[in-house]
């Protein structure tokens, strides 16, 4: 199971992260369609879908993906968290016929100019509502904003916290001490879990090795333990640097054998989703 990927339409919405010249590979749109043959070709069965915008829109647009796409089993969504009728928001899209498929929010917190967003006053009341309702919140954070997300983290024992790409360090300046000083103490927080994904685009995107991501893998695994460690793609923004392939058999590489917990069950169980196929 794949617990990070994307579909983005450029030709006909904007996402500003794409104004990026570095990013114009990723200026086309990538559908269910073209996703479809490379998780056969992997032996993926199923994603979770996560956004990519700041658009109440975009979380309608996924859970009706969802839907109409076999392989899809979740959505990580977002909404306004510090809309002060943030709850009505939620029940409103779990009511919707596709509204089961909502498992998650996300909110592009890096992006953010104040290191401590996630400890605002409005938005702990939209993360309390995300608690009540038994929703999960992922953490798309640098090393800059780990303090703040452990403190939001003690802030909310009784809500699941998903860490994603390892909070982003920068593989290819070899930052280590500084990102790894400031996750120890998020991983000792029983209610976090973390996706090995997003490496490959920290790394050298021309000229990654298996061998530069595996000692961040290997210490996710030391500090979560593989049961709380999953596996995502981050597709379609890898292809920047690897392809589907090459993203899944990196980490296979880094584990030494395949682990069912990191390649599914963990996903499953964090995001509270039932494990019958697709």
């Amino acid at each position: 199971m794949d617990a990070h990927q994307h579909f983005i339409f450029p030709s006909r919405v904007h996402y500003p992260w794409l104004e990026d010249p570095a990013l114009a590979p990723l200026r086309r749109d990538f559908t269910p369609e073209d996703l479809r043959p490379l998780l056969k070709q992997c032996g993926v069965d199923r994603t979770i879908v996560v956004q990519a915008r700041s658009s109440l829109e975009e979380t309608h647009e996924l859970l009706q993906i969802a839907a109409t796409t076999d392989y899809v089993v979740g959505v990580v969504g977002w909404v306004n968290l510090r809309d002060p009728g943030v709850g009505r928001v939620l029940d409103e899209l779990r009511a919707l016929p596709e509204g089961s498929y909502l498992v998650g929010i996300r909110h592009q917190v890096h992006d953010e100019p104040d290191p401590d967003w996630l400890l605002l006053p409005k938005v702990a009341r939209g993360l309390a509502a995300l608690e009540e309702r038994g929703l999960v919140y992922d953490l798309l954070v640098r090393t800059r904003e780990l303090p703040a997300a452990l403190a939001c983290v003690q802030n909310f024992p009784g809500l699941r916290f998903v860490l994603d790409h390892l909070a982003k360090p920068n593989i290819a300046q070899g930052q280590w001490d500084d990102w790894l000083r400031a996750l120890e103490p998020l991983a000792v927080q029983p209610n976090v879990w973390v996706k090995l994904s997003g490496l490959v685009t920290e790394a050298h995107w021309k000229d990654w090795r298996p061998e530069d991501l595996a000692p961040y893998i290997h210490q996710a695994l030391e500090l979560f333990g593989s049961s709380r460690c999953m596996f995502g793609s981050d597709w379609p923004v890898c292809t920047l640097a690897a392809g589907y392939a090459q993203v899944k058999e990196a980490l296979e590489q880094a584990l030494g054998q395949p682990d069912p917990a990191i390649l599914g069950k963990n996903a499953l169980q964090v995001y509270s989703i039932r494990a019958q196929s697709p």
